[in-house]
């Protein structure tokens, strides 16, 4: 086995900040790409800090498997180191609003043509064109503006945002996909090029069935709770001690259903006989099944239906999700220590390699490689005494 990880020998230098952009640089320094974190020497390192004196989850999950260096890119001699890191790099990655970078003097045609080979990766809310263009773009904005608030909740309940930062993350795979492709092109083209998303079109490009229904009917669909919109019964049922979930996804399964339920005449019954007919009855269904699932707690049912091929599962806390031991085997609590916070906590990685797998170190100190980021660039211990004395770096 190659103990490499696959994106070793690339080098990103990442400008981001908040989550969108963070998020995309830890996934390829996961899997072993070298992350060089540009920092401002006042160590502001996000808007959401709660903990003093110390990094706060906001920043601690999104920043592990990077360098950390302090640099001021608005001082003449911060961009000039800036540019010698350029110089070198894979990657340039920022989430400045458009126009910013180039402003800077950092946009792909100033950077290609120091070096033909980089890719440029820009983040921004609503992308580089179109009247939204100069808008700032926050997650829940661009939940909004995707049509995800309004298939989400229920029709008591309204819009209802996600409970993560879908838009961000998104934004962040699809930023992190973008530079991969980029890079296989390189391969064939010896060239850089610029990759661009958005927290709206990454949104977009996932509503799958939803813009579907509309492409279909000319509708918006309307939201439905925790019911799938296609498929029934197919949701949230609660049995006598607590909800769960089940997904009767066709009608073999239906039959076999109503037979673990004991209603086998279920399958007769004039509203219930079709898909069609059990969408339009939904209301009515969910009462028939939550009325037999009230004898007997969640995981008693939740082994009937799984051990009959019937997709059930509990509804987990965080807290109980990461003490299931469904995920100890998946490594997906991973634990490490930290010079200030003891024990750093953290997810695993989803994409398992089974020859160069992924490696996860913890987030960086603030500056923490400064020093040793800037001597592997061909500065010298003076100059880089210098560079710290004119509070370039700190």
């Amino acid at each position: 086995m190659n103990d490499a990880p696959p994106l070793s020998g690339i080098k990103v230098v990442d400008l981001t900040r908040y989550l969108a952009g963070p998020f995309a640089t830890q996934l390829l320094g996961d899997y072993g790409a070298e992350i060089i974190k540009v920092e401002p020497p006042d160590g502001a390192r996000g808007h959401l800090s709660t903990l003093e004196g110390k990094d706060d989850y906001f920043f601690l999950s999104a920043n592990r498997s990077k360098k950390s260096i302090t640099l001021s890119i608005k001082h003449p001699d911060g961009r000039g180191v800036l540019n010698r890191l350029i110089d070198s790099a894979d990657v340039l990655i920022d989430n400045f609003r458009p126009g910013v970078i180039d402003a800077m003097g950092f946009g792909y045609e100033a950077v290609s043509a120091r070096n033909p080979r980089i890719i440029c990766c820009s983040i921004s809310g609503f992308g580089s064109s179109g009247p939204m263009r100069d808008n700032a773009g926050f997650d829940q904005i661009a939940q909004g503006m995707s049509g995800l608030m309004s298939v989400t909740g229920t029709r008591e309940s309204g819009p209802t945002r996600l409970g993560i930062a879908i838009c961000d993350l998104l934004a962040g795979i699809f930023s992190a996909q973008g530079i991969l492709l980029a890079l296989e092109a390189r391969h064939r083209t010896g060239r850089g090029q610029r990759v661009e998303t958005s927290l709206l079109e990454s949104i977009v490009s996932v509503l799958s069935w939803s813009a579907g229904i509309f492409f279909q009917t000319g509708k918006s669909p309307e939201p439905q709770g925790n019911h799938h919109p296609l498929s029934s019964p197919h949701g949230t049922f609660r049995a006598a001690d607590r909800p769960l979930n089940i997904a009767v996804g066709n009608e073999t399964m239906w039959r076999s259903f109503v037979k673990i339920i004991d209603r086998p005449e279920m399958a007769q019954d004039e509203r219930f006989k079709s898909l069609a007919l059990r969408l339009k009855n939904r209301a009515a269904l969910t009462e028939e099944i939550e009325g037999v699932l009230s004898a007997h707690n969640a995981d008693h049912w939740i082994e009937q239906f799984n051990r009959a091929g019937i997709p059930s599962g509990s509804i987990l806390t965080i807290e109980e999700m990461f003490a299931h031991p469904q995920i100890a085997a998946r490594e997906m609590l991973l634990k490490m220590p930290h010079p200030a916070l003891g024990d750093f906590l953290t997810t695993g990685l989803a994409a398992k390699l089974s020859a160069t797998p992924g490696r996860v170190t913890r987030p960086p100190i603030l500056g923490e490689h400064t020093d040793e980021v800037l001597a592997a660039h061909g500065y010298s211990a003076d100059e880089i005494a210098r560079l710290r004395e004119n509070g370039v770096i700190k």
